[in-house]
């Protein structure tokens, strides 16, 4: 072979090289412009390490999964925690419901059921050993009963189908749909998936037997929630960019594929406000979050979306926030009730609590 072909076959490879990554890195949202804004204010509550996942029970009283991964990831043996939290309280807003388990406790996503007679039920999607939420070690889901001030363990759920867990969503106090954000436990093979975004996630539904695959073809399953009447399931993919709507059969518990809303963010946990609106935190720069990830002096901007569906299915979204990171980095969750909407992230050593009042949007479209 000629030296003239090897030196064209060369810069063939780098130019196909160069063009996947910028590529990568567009699909990313890395050469986005964004604009900062929020209408209301916004203030920090310290003390809780990664609120990845925040949710409201029908009192207003909420529930916070705090787990320190970078913690982890130096080597730390740090529990994780459950935190309540009381917006409108004045003494004693933030309590630690610290459970215990033989396993070890770092929560990730968590779902709540409130049940006819008042009992209060918790999920949690628990990586109770070894390295950080998206490692090939020990995974369960814990399942608690909730009272005041207090979280009692019932039992522990796995099973071999639960690869990658990320989400959960209780549709009972026994039986949950959960998500799979990885079609492998293989490192390697994770980061492949990530960067050819190849859509190999699924969600599972558990039957308070055992596991089944309700739903495949995701890309990057992460938050999960289904609406009030239990009808429409929700599947937030990020690194599809895109929320799954489906389907589903209330005797049965099969999903049928409605739709997908695409948003061109990386979209991640789902919240579900008393009218049925949908709040969902995302990454609009998904390889600066990587960054994030690995360097906390690296600011990932923080994105809070709206989304309301009429009776017809017909969505309407808002971006309702939209910060570059010096606020917060790395937001993953929103949750909304009366006037209060809380942010939570990743690795922030604290979450926001800001006011939001509906009617700015209304003065807005005034």
């Amino acid at each position: 072979m000629s030296t003239n072909h090897v030196t064209k076959v060369a810069v063939f490879i780098f130019i196909l090289v160069v063009g996947f990554i910028l590529r990568t890195m567009y699909d990313a949202g890395e050469f986005k412009t964004l604009e900062p804004h929020y209408s209301g204010d916004c203030s920090s509550v310290a003390g809780v390490v990664g609120a990845e996942d925040i949710t409201f029970l029908k009192n207003g009283t909420a529930l916070i999964s705090s787990d320190n991964r970078r913690g982890r990831m130096n080597g730390s043996l740090a529990q994780g925690t459950i935190y309540q939290y009381r917006p409108k309280a004045k003494d004693h807003k933030l309590v630690n419901l610290r459970p215990e388990l033989d396993t070890g406790f770092h929560p990730h996503g968590i779902s709540v059921y409130e049940d006819p007679d008042g009992k209060i039920f918790l999920a949690v999607v628990n990586h109770h050993s070894g390295g950080l939420f998206n490692s090939s070690e020990g995974h369960s889901i814990e399942l608690f009963r909730y009272e005041v001030d207090s979280l009692f363990h019932i039992r522990s759920v796995s099973g071999p189908l639960m690869i990658s867990p990320n989400d959960i969503v209780l549709i009972n106090k026994d039986q949950f749909y959960v998500t799979n954000d990885h079609g492998s436990s293989s490192g390697l093979m994770q980061t492949l998936e990530e960067y050819l975004q190849l859509r190999r996630c699924n969600a599972l539904f558990y039957d308070g037997k055992k596991f089944s695959v309700a739903a495949s073809g995701l890309g990057f399953a992460n938050g999960i929630n289904i609406n009030r009447d239990g009808s429409l399931l929700y599947v937030a993919e990020t690194i599809g960019k895109q929320l799954s709507i489906f389907s589903r059969d209330k005797n049965t518990n099969d999903l049928d594929f409605i739709e997908s809303i695409d948003f061109n963010s990386g979209v991640d946990n789902i919240e579900i406000d008393s009218d049925g609106n949908l709040w969902i935190g995302s990454h609009p720069k998904m390889y600066t979050f990587s960054r994030h990830m690995n360097d906390s002096t690296v600011l990932s901007p923080s994105q809070v979306y709206k989304v309301s569906l009429d009776q017809s299915n017909s969505y309407t979204i808002e971006e309702i926030y939209l910060n570059l990171g010096g606020e917060l980095s790395g937001s993953t969750v929103a949750a909304f009730y009366d006037s209060t909407l809380l942010i939570g992230s990743v690795f922030e050593s604290y979450f926001l609590d800001c006011n939001y009042c509906l009617l700015y949007t209304s003065d807005a479209a005034d």
